[in-house]
């Protein structure tokens, strides 16, 4: 999906000093590129839709010659289909090697100009970030997870930028002691000493980007297995070291994805992909062999279907799952018979959607499919996985989004009118027939809105660990005995400067669509700053695609705008699986624009009931919700004063109608295949490109990442290129790309901190809420 598949087909190159981008700014005064990066005060005036002056001119204090913005130059591309001719007179910004020197100097150009508008607000931007970086507590650790004789944890480090793994031996362990929701893990200079198995800070001091995705432990605790990106562009090498040494065991594996499992102690699975990296092949690698001996386990030839693997619970089998975006069939890979392969586990039958576990002499199954909209749990004995019984059946009002297996109990991960639910049922022994369960155990959550989610637990013990979080509740880490009811805080993130959850309040609403369905909206503010008086700023979040959930979570940076009296609010769009299986279903295809008017009327919500006004509210969205800020853009642009577009999916037709861009064929079942006319016109009546107009808009930021894998970036680049031409307003819009980041920005957590204060910079100048320089967005 474009959050998390959108893949180029191609390496990227390395980005550039600021130094070098000023230089390729050839036709600026010289005057002003000196005075680039200092304290300014930047007036807008006039701006023009004309093709070659298309955006705002600024003046430095009113007084020196104008800087105009970059302007692309138009080579006309015209692409024609059911008779309809759309012309693309930006098409040459696409580079598949990000090495044309024209894309990469108007790419530089627009980075110096962005920081040329910034500049007068700097020193407030700086001030911000000391703000949210004191929040922080820099030297920490997470929370422990027992595995087998260890307790395993990550540290951070004042300063560091990246995490170290870490272990220390449980003092007096025995294999077949009970675990508590009381255990901690001992400190102090009695305790084990800690080992650091890993310190990324060190790995990644030769590159612009480094990120760890997959850090798997063998089955005996001697070993790990790690994938490591040092692009952004998410095509991964694995490593294997020795736990205790760091040694390197045997040589790396190269161009895998993240997908990556033990098999036993002396083999590995994993995925690689095609030449789209589409993940299309799982392999088996014993250790100590090379990987052209690898054995391929399965090779999935249909490019609307990617792989992708995960381990039970119990650690005796490993899964492999081919799906599309309506259909899923699973393998299974008996650990203790690595000789016998992949077995056929469900079958491939188009629309039925399943994803398996295992326990004791039955695999679980949780099946969704046209009938059972919001999926139900069953379950098949190993030796016959035709004979089906229902554990639990499909209900209309409840979604089953997943499902997690111990020895004893069966944890089931529900959403209901919005809001997730965790719920536990008691198994029978294992040996005894598996019937419907009822009467399951509920977890009770407080908060009006809030987030959930299953983190690794120890499937032979009764406690059931998860994370919690709510809009003004700190990222916190549960014990929960399944058989008292006793939950148990392990860890909630420490926010230093002051902050009382008490000062803030969670809010949820309902914002009505234009066919009258219901939708959800999420909010916080700080009550001692706000009026809702219709003066507040607000700044409302979208996403809507995918199924995926935003549910309402912490976020330590964004207190800088609560506690600057913002109002922050989330609109859980159809398109995202927030209300159901079918909430989805009405927010893709050719019912996607109730994505964007379910938006849109959440925001006339807002200020309907005096939470902000036109003047007031900003929206912000990344990739598939960038085309969602994309296309309201177009349809409503007076609704709003500002807006941000994070790596944005907006050329949505042409890359739809281009086979050979990556992921394009898996996703013609979410957006629908515009080789086919009815769905051509239909994509073409909102993708934000194609859309553009001569009117007025908000101001506008846009980034993008060189080396995205999963949003080109030439897609906000020509979006960016194309308002400039077109709008007819006095108002900015700003395109930073990150040169040596992909679709997450940069890797390093005080970077990505840096990100967020550069964001809420922007959104205040917007609001002319910057003190003393003033916002120069007016």
């Amino acid at each position: 999906m474009r959050m998390v598949m959108r893949i180029p087909s191609h390496r990227a190159s390395r980005g550039v000093s600021f130094l070098n981008l000023v230089q390729q700014l050839v036709y600026l005064p010289a005057v002003l590129l000196s005075s680039i990066g200092a304290s300014a005060s930047i007036t807008v005036l006039a701006s023009s839709s004309s093709s070659e002056a298309a955006a705002a001119s600024v003046r430095m204090n009113q007084s020196e010659p104008p800087l105009p913005p970059p302007m692309a130059k138009k080579v006309e591309h015209k692409m024609e289909m059911f008779g309809d001719v759309r012309v693309d007179n930006y098409y040459w910004l696409r580079d598949d090697s990000r090495s044309n020197p024209d894309v990469l100097s108007y790419l530089q150009q627009e980075n110096a100009y962005t920081q040329f508008l910034m500049s007068g607000t700097k020193k407030f931007e700086d001030e911000l970030y000391a703000e949210i970086r004191g929040r922080i507590k820099e030297d920490d650790i997470s929370a422990p997870e027992r595995k087998g004789p260890y307790y395993y944890y990550r540290r951070t480090l004042k300063g560091k930028e990246y995490v170290q793994h870490c272990r220390r031996l449980i003092p007096n362990f025995e294999a077949d002691a009970p675990l508590s929701v009381y255990d901690t893990m001992p400190t102090g200079p009695d305790a084990p000493p800690e080992h650091v198995i890993l310190d990324e800070n060190i790995k990644a001091q030769h590159h612009d980007y480094y990120s760890i995705a997959a850090f798997k432990v063998s089955p005996n605790n001697k070993l790990v297995a790690y994938t490591e990106d040092t692009k952004g562009n998410e095509i991964y090498t694995i490593h294997v070291i020795d736990a205790e040494t760091g040694a390197p065991v045997g040589l790396p594996l190269v161009d895998a994805t993240s997908y990556l499992a033990w098999a036993g102690d002396e083999a590995l699975v994993y995925i690689t992909m095609d030449e789209t990296l589409r993940p299309d092949k799982a392999w088996l690698h014993k250790l100590g062999t090379e990987q052209s001996s690898d054995s391929c386990l399965y090779h999935e030839k249909d490019d609307m279907f990617s792989l992708d693997l995960q381990a039970s619970e119990s650690k005796k089998f490993l899964f492999v799952g081919s799906e599309s975006k309506i259909t899923r069939f699973n393998f299974y890979l008996d650990i203790a018979k690595l000789e016998d392969g992949l077995v056929v586990l469900t079958p491939r039958v188009n629309g039925i959607d399943t994803f398996v576990s295992h326990r004791g002499n039955h695999f679980f199954i949780m099946r969704r499919s046209d009938k059972c909209f919001n999926s139900e749990v069953i379950a098949c004995p190993l030796e016959n996985t035709s004979e089906t019984t229902v554990l639990l059946p499909h209900r209309e009002s409840v979604k089953i989004q997943d499902i997690q297996l111990f020895s004893d109990h069966l944890v089931v991960y529900e959403r209901e009118e919005g809001l997730p639910k965790v719920t536990i049922y008691h198994l029978p022994d294992v040996g005894q027939p598996l019937k419907s369960l009822h009467s399951g155990q509920a977890v009770n959550f407080l908060d009006p809105t809030y987030s959930v989610g299953r983190s690794e637990s120890e499937f032979s013990s009764t406690i059931l660990r998860f994370s919690y979080s709510s809009m003004k509740t700190p990222p916190s880490v549960y014990d929960y005995d399944m058989k008292t009811g006793i939950s148990v805080l392990k860890k909630i993130e420490t926010v230093l400067g002051g902050f009382e959850a008490s000062n803030y309040v969670t809010e949820r609403k309902w914002a009505s669509a234009p066919d009258g369905t219901q939708i959800p909206i999420s909010i916080v503010y700080r009550k001692d700053l706000i009026k809702l008086d219709g003066s507040d700023p607000l700044l409302l979040y979208g996403y809507g695609s995918y199924e995926v959930c935003i549910d309402p979570s912490f976020k330590a940076s964004r207190l800088s705008l609560l506690d600057h009296g913002f109002i922050y609010a989330i609109a859980h769009i159809r398109g995202g699986g927030e209300m159901g299986r079918q909430w989805y279903e009405n927010g893709k295809l050719l019912k996607k624009k109730n994505t964007f008017t379910d938006f849109i009327a959440c925001a006339e919500y807002l200020m309907e009931k005096k939470y902000c006004s036109k003047a007031r509210l900003c929206i912000d969205g990344r990739s598939a919700g960038g085309l969602l800020i994309g296309a309201v853009l177009n349809m409503r642009p007076d609704l709003f004063k500002a807006a941000v577009a994070g790596v944005p999916f907006v050329d949505v037709l042409t890359t739809m109608l281009d086979p050979t861009i990556p992921l394009t064929t898996s996703e013609w079942e979410e957006w629908g295949d515009p080789r086919k006319e009815e769905f051509y016109f239909y994509m073409k009546s909102y993708s934000p490109v194609d859309n553009v107009k001569a009117q007025n808009y908000p101001n506008i930021l846009v980034t993008a990442g060189l080396n995205d894998p999963r949003v080109m970036y030439s897609e906000p680049a020509k979006f960016v290129a194309k308002l400039r031409d077109m709008k007819t307003d006095k108002n900015i819009i700003m395109f930073k790309c990150e040169f040596g980041a992909g679709h997450s920005s940069k890797s390093g957590r005080f970077e990505k901190l840096q990100e967020d204060a550069f964001i809420y910079t922007f959104i205040m100048k917007a609001l002319d809420m910057v003190p003393a320089q003033g916002s120069g967005l007016n």
